[in-house]
């Protein structure tokens, strides 16, 4: 259960905090509608095909002590981005972007060549998930099952909203649904640090 609610904490931050990828749902899903904005929204699992099992063999690999130290780092970057989060929100101001190609092509393609996926998963998700797998793989899958059916599920709110009216996205609440999530953010990597020093 625990697995569960940290990857749908950290995915649903991650989903609605604003990047290249956020943006350029936004500028899709206006332009031609929600269909074409969802197809940016799914890329991140499959862009992320080739760097999970990457950082897994890297992670899995490491000492023990090694994997702590990197779940404290992964700690620090979670609450990076949840500061870098809360900065954006009081600026209110959306990540530029461009790409070219299909719709999921272009977000797979900004996905993977976007820092951000490959330090989640290096230094947060894969000794996350190497440390569950140890105690159940249950709990391993209910990581990835709650991390990528709130990260997905946001960025297809984004979407849809984004489809509405793109006013609806730069209300007051949205700014201050922004600022939750880089609170969230700050809380997790919290968590993160404490799990890592108690082990």
């Amino acid at each position: 259960m625990t697995e569960l609610l940290l990857g749908a904490g950290i995915g649903w931050a991650a989903g609605i905090t604003p990047g290249p990828l956020h943006t350029l749902i936004i500028v899709t899903a206006v332009q031609r509608g929600f269909r074409a904005g969802a197809k940016v929204a799914v890329a991140p699992p499959l862009a992320d095909i080739p760097v999970v099992p990457l950082s897994l063999v890297a992670v899995g690999a490491m000492a023990d002590g090694v994997v702590r130290a990197l779940s404290i780092v992964g700690g620090l970057f979670v609450v990076w981005l949840g500061i870098d989060t809360l900065r954006t929100a009081w600026r209110n101001e959306p990540a530029d972007t461009a790409a070219r190609g299909s719709d999921m092509a272009k977000g797979i393609v900004t996905n993977l060549l976007s820092p951000y996926p490959w330090l989640f998963w290096f230094t947060v998700g894969a000794p996350i998930l190497v440390t569950a797998w140890a105690e159940s793989p249950v709990d391993a899958v209910a990581f990835l099952a709650g991390f990528y059916g709130t990260l997905v599920g946001a960025k297809l709110a984004v979407a849809w909203l984004a489809s509405h009216g793109r006013r609806l996205v730069d209300t007051p609440w949205y700014a201050r649904l922004i600022a939750a999530s880089g609170i969230l953010l700050l809380v997790m990597g919290g968590f993160l640090i404490r799990e890592a020093l108690q082990t």
